[in-house]
This record gives C-alpha cells, sequence and structure tokens, in this order.
C-alpha cells in the first residue's frame, strides 16, 4: 500500500504472505507413534499390569491358608485345570518379556549409544525371548496334554 508522507515522498509497503507449514501427511515413526518404541511400551506395560494383579491374586490366595486350610486347598485345586494352565504360560511369557525388555530400556536410558541402537535391541530381546519360550513351552504343554487325560 502506497503511502504519502509529509515531504511528499510516497512509501510503499510490500505485500508479505507466510504459508503456515503443512503437516505431513505421511507419519513417520518416532520413537513412540507406531514404531518399536510405542510397542515395545505398550508391551512393557501390558505385561507389568499383569504381573501386578497376578501377584495380587497370588497374596490373597495364600493369606487363605491362614484362615481356612481347607479353603485354601479348594482354591489351589481350581488352580489345576487346562484354562489355568494357559494363564501359567501366559504369565511365564509376560514375566520373560518384562524382564528381558526392562534390561533393554535400563540400556537405553544408562547407556550414551543405548537410543542409537533401541530399535536393535527391542529385536534381540524378542529373539531371545523367542528362544526361552520355546525351551518353556514343550515342557508346560506336556502337562497341559496330561491335564485333558
Amino acid at each position: 500500500m502506497a503511502e504519502q508522507t509529509a515531504g511528499g515522498t510516497t512509501v510503499v509497503e510490500p505485500r508479505v504472505t507466510i504459508d503456515a507449514p503443512r503437516a505431513s501427511r505421511k507419519l513417520e515413526g518416532t520413537l513412540y507413534r507406531g514404531s518399536t518404541g510405542m510397542w515395545s511400551w505398550v508391551l512393557h506395560r501390558i505385561t507389568g499390569v499383569a504381573i501386578y494383579f497376578f501377584l495380587l491374586v497370588h497374596i490373597l490366595d495364600t493369606a487363605l491358608v491362614r484362615l481356612s486350610p481347607e479353603a485354601y486347598n479348594a482354591v489351589i485345586g481350581t488352580y489345576k485345570t487346562p484354562i489355568m494352565n494357559l494363564g501359567e504360560i501366559a504369565l511365564v511369557m509376560a514375566i520373560v518379556f518384562h524382564a528381558l525388555n526392562g534390561l533393554r530400556i535400563i540400556l537405553v536410558d544408562f547407556w550414551s549409544k543405548g537410543p542409537k541402537y533401541q530399535r536393535a535391541m527391542f529385536w534381540i530381546v524378542l529373539v531371545v525371548w523367542a528362544v526361552l519360550i520355546a525351551g518353556f513351552l514343550p515342557r508346560q504343554l506336556m502337562n497341559l496334554v496330561a491335564d485333558f487325560q
């Protein structure tokens, strides 16, 4: 816009428009958005909560022995079912993952190169977890089959 000044000169102010940055339509993974870091975080929280509830139930059913040994025996008897055997398998799987991922988190937090290698360490955790579970599962599945007989 032109503006007349007292000395008779005209000052022209240029029009400058600045466009707002456009949001990227491509969702790029960050440490916690859709990448291995997020899934590691989610699985760590889920397994942690599951282990917490197991410990809560375990403490409560063990406390029954003080109140009534018969009630304790009845509760323990309900645990010797195929469904509870599957629950034990899930519990061991959760504990092993939670422990290994906890070690990975310690390395990410306290090792100077941890953030750089956090993705590789997650895959290492999954491989070690699979190997450990593969060693545990055959024996536990034999117990499961024995429950059906």
